[in-house]
């Protein structure tokens, strides 16, 4: 039994994680820090970057067919009543920014690089709740991009696609959006193209789901991969600490009124 005890010790295990990887910046960069130390593998079940609306959207992007980008907006709107199935989610002091910002902060950073200011607002109207319900965030990115994201859970909308995220990109020679209905729309000069996703079906899941057990189901493949040593993982605890800064000093500028530099 001592013998099986030392060899267990002596074994490194690779760790996946759910997001947010902690409730703290400090207390995820000394895990990620620990792991590194340890040469263990800390990867994070970041899905939504693995939407294939949103992977399509940016492979578009890359082409270059509407020229330079200078502003875009990244949108998660919706009415969903999210505290039905999930009424913890009403005792958060820190809810919106926390629970979806999260991932729609990494779709900025997977579409649009890295962020070197941020400033934000929140906003409740579920009076209901402890935390933020409503949040914008505005980023100014590394190559000049403005970037705005915007989180609601309580916006009443015509089109309303919950769990879809809406994008709109500028570039100075045309317009990309990923709209309602996972249509991809190109506007330059020579007109409009448009192209609708279609989704895989999993048989077990709900169909006003597909879209997130997609992503679930890939980002898993990609992550199998990753620990296989077959290829290297997007969402390491490395990469998502860039995520959580952005979290994090959200809620200092809307705390402090203030635009926060980062690192």
């Amino acid at each position: 039994q001592q013998l099986w005890i030392v060899q267990l010790h002596q074994v490194s295990i690779n760790v996946v994680c759910q997001k947010p990887l902690s409730t703290t910046l400090d207390d995820a960069t000394a895990l990620v820090e620990y792991c590194e130390t340890k040469k263990v593998m800390l990867l994070v079940n970041e899905n939504f970057r693995w939407q294939d609306p949103i992977r399509r959207l940016k492979k578009q992007m890359q082409e270059g067919n509407i020229g330079t980008l200078f502003r875009a907006r990244v949108d998660y709107r919706s009415s969903f009543p999210v505290f039905d199935n999930q009424p913890f989610l009403k005792t958060l002091e820190q809810f919106i920014i926390t629970d979806m910002g999260t991932h729609i902060l990494d779709i900025a950073r997977f579409l649009f690089g890295e962020a070197t200011s941020l400033y934000c607002t929140t906003y409740r109207v579920h009076r209901d709740i402890q935390g933020e319900d409503v949040a914008t965030v505005m980023l100014t990115m590394e190559n000049g991009i403005t970037v705005v994201v915007e989180l609601s859970y309580a916006t009443l909308r015509e089109h309303d696609r919950f769990p879809e995220t809406y994008i709109e990109i500028e570039g100075a020679d045309g317009f990309l959006e990923l709209a309602p209905d996972m249509w991809i729309r190109e506007t330059t000069k020579q007109g409009t193209l448009a192209k609708r996703e279609v989704l895989h079906h999993y048989e077990w899941a709900n169909p006003a789901y597909d879209l997130i057990h997609t992503s679930i189901a890939t980002c898993q493949t990609h992550l199998a991969r990753a620990l296989a040593g077959l290829e290297e993982a997007e969402t390491s605890g490395r990469d998502n600490l860039a995520t959580l800064e952005l979290v994090f000093k959200a809620y200092e500028s809307a705390r402090t009124g203030q635009s926060i530099m980062l690192k």
